[in-house]
């Protein structure tokens, strides 16, 4: 009886492993399937405030030492400005300062930091970035007329001022994607997949070059 009940527990046993096996290798296959239909994601955008193209709102402010800043309009030094909104107590912006002063160094743009939030805050913050030379603007103001609804979030402007591209940055694969807007014209990553999409099915369904009628 007892042997009768090991055998049959050792097949239960080889059944279920069995089953495992198959669902584990049902899931590798969805996991491989949304692998290949994901793509290379940028800087996701809203919906809301000055579109890609409109001139920037302009503004005159004075950063966190009351140095005179200008937001919008032509820029001085010829330069593309990258418009980086966030707060003192934003963990993901902490992390991303570093990686914003590394690209602005090495792309040879503008940036101007746009916070909000309390002043004891924004001196625990100044107190633990060295943030060089770069302004940082305490105003709410310029975030309602971006309409910026979440942080981090970049708009880069070009040097006459008009918006090239916006949305929210994450990561530093955000960042360089905003960057990319004027040298592949497009405003992002999504509407450059989008339009190779676009290319790829009409190159699909146009007739074969050479084809005989």
């Amino acid at each position: 009886m007892t042997q009768q009940l090991l055998v049959a527990s050792n097949v239960l046993l080889w059944l279920a492993l069995f089953g495992l096996g198959i669902v584990v290798v049902g899931l590798m296959r969805q996991i491989g399937l949304l692998h290949e239909r994901s793509s290379p994601m940028g800087a996701m955008m809203t919906d809301h405030g000055p579109d890609i193209g409109d001139p920037a709102p302009a503004f005159n402010v004075v950063d966190y030492n009351g140095a005179p800043v200008r937001i919008g309009g032509p820029n001085p030094q010829k330069r593309a400005t990258l418009l980086m909104f966030t707060a003192p107590t934003c963990p993901i912006c902490d992390k991303l300062f570093p990686i914003i002063k590394s690209i602005a160094k090495a792309e040879k743009i503008s940036v101007i930091l746009v916070s909000d939030g309390q002043p004891d805050e924004h001196e625990r913050f100044l107190k633990s970035h060295d943030l060089g030379s770069i302004p940082y603007v305490v105003s709410p103001e310029v975030g309602m007329r971006f309409q910026v609804g979440k942080i981090p979030y970049g708009v880069l402007l070009d040097a006459s001022g008009t918006i090239r591209a916006k949305g929210l940055t994450n990561t530093r694969e955000h960042l360089e994607s905003l960057l990319e807007a004027d040298k592949s014209g497009f405003a992002s990553i999504q509407k450059y997949m989008s339009s190779q999409r676009m290319h790829a099915q009409s190159s699909k369904d146009s007739p074969v070059s050479g084809q005989a009628a």
